[in-house]
């Protein structure tokens, strides 16, 4: 080469090495997955009953209550058969209370077998959806589990689904239509997704969210639970909005014997968390409370109904739900429908919270599975 051509690409080569040596590297942001492991998963305990699917345990950055960059983990399921109407469709799965400790996680008990919301979510699969589901802020990853933070489990419903598009090798589009389901902790989570993601996650290409026994007011909550055999649901609650928000400084509030029953509980799964049944506020700290200043603040900044979500909803509630009261959904409903949203509530017949999730669980799914095709929806406001 001669003098006159080295010097012609230098002139060229130059210029764009030193963009490339300037260029700054992307920061972290929502969304982004931070690994993605293939897994299996079970319907039965012992690893019985695989389901036939491609599946990732995922790890992807989400962001906190207060808006700092966190790592969430999750499991995303794709079938393996082609999806022939188009982009195939992912639905952000948001579980029930599964407890405090990261061996309660939902991606733990589903590589384990036995758990038993994967009989809805074989519902979306059976359908060719991809469903991606979140283990939810510090379950399964270092720290607390900030239980019921609401803002915290609608951001990591919304980046699941934004992890899912990212995964190698999964096939999903960014541009596929997507629905949002959950019930109970779920239900809340998948009412906040609703909320927060015109501004948080615009992007995505909504369709519907389905949200049954949904705890939008958790200070009418855990009044309710006071004292009743479901009480270890509050505690549990107290301590993950502690987590969420250290400010609350609970243990600080508590006396020696609350301190010495959460911090036992802090690891529970929920079957462990009947240990503090039929206890009282009262019974853990010496003071009102529900009604300090700093839990008030926070329990109304996550109180669900102020903003108005832009795509259908269908609520469901059961009548005789023991733990997060009828009045609560109703009301939830009501705002909503004044607020312009569109709704389709359900009310449902079952005597109790759970039997609700098996009532109402398939009618929401059906109409989960309309709006992705693109139907209207309609309201009974």
């Amino acid at each position: 080469m001669n003098l006159r051509v080295r010097v012609s690409m230098s002139m060229i080569l130059l210029p764009i090495m030193s963009l490339l040596v300037a260029a700054p590297a992307r920061a972290a942001a929502p969304g982004d997955v931070v690994s993605a492991q293939p897994t299996t998963v079970y319907l039965l305990p012992g690893q019985l009953l695989e389901v036939p699917v491609n599946a990732w345990h995922l790890r992807y950055n989400s962001t906190s209550a207060t808006g700092a960059l966190n790592t969430v983990s999750g499991t995303l399921l794709v079938p393996k058969a082609g999806y022939p109407l188009g982009a195939r469709p992912v639905i952000g799965y948001a579980f029930g209370t599964h407890g405090l400790g990261d061996q309660c996680a939902p991606s733990v008990s589903m590589s384990r077998g036995g758990e038993a919301e994967l009989a809805l979510v074989s519902l979306f699969l059976l359908k060719g959806y991809a469903v991606a589901m979140t283990d939810y802020e510090g379950l399964g990853t270092p720290g607390t589990h900030t239980y019921m933070a609401g803002i915290s489990q609608g951001h990591a419903v919304l980046d699941a689904i934004r992890a899912a598009t990212r995964v190698p090798g999964a096939g999903l589009s960014a541009r596929a239509p997507v629905g949002v389901m959950g019930y109970s902790q779920g239900g809340a989570s998948a009412a906040w997704a609703a909320q927060l993601q015109p501004t948080y996650a615009p992007e995505l290409r909504l369709r519907g969210v389905a949200a049954g026994g949904v705890p939008a007011d958790l200070h009418a909550v855990a009044q309710h639970l006071d004292g009743t055999p479901d009480f270890g649901l509050a505690a549990a609650a107290g301590i993950g909005l502690d987590a969420a928000y250290p400010e609350l400084d609970l243990e600080a509030d508590l006396n020696d014997q609350g301190r010495a029953l959460l911090a036992d509980a802090a690891d529970d799964c929920v079957d462990d968390l009947s240990k503090l049944a039929g206890l009282r506020f009262s019974d853990l700290s010496p003071i009102d409370l529900l009604n300090q200043p700093k839990w008030l603040t926070r329990l109304a900044e996550n109180r669900l109904g102020a903003t108005t979500p832009r795509v259908p909803l269908f609520l469901y509630h059961a009548r005789g739900d023991q733990i997060i009261p009828f009045a609560v959904g109703s009301t939830l409903r009501t705002e909503y429908c004044a607020a312009g949203a569109r709704v389709r509530w359900l009310s449902l017949p079952a005597p109790d919270h759970v039997t609700g999730a098996i009532e109402g669980g398939p009618v929401a799914i059906e109409w989960l599975a309309l709006r992705i095709l693109g139907l209207p929806a309609s309201s009974n406001c």
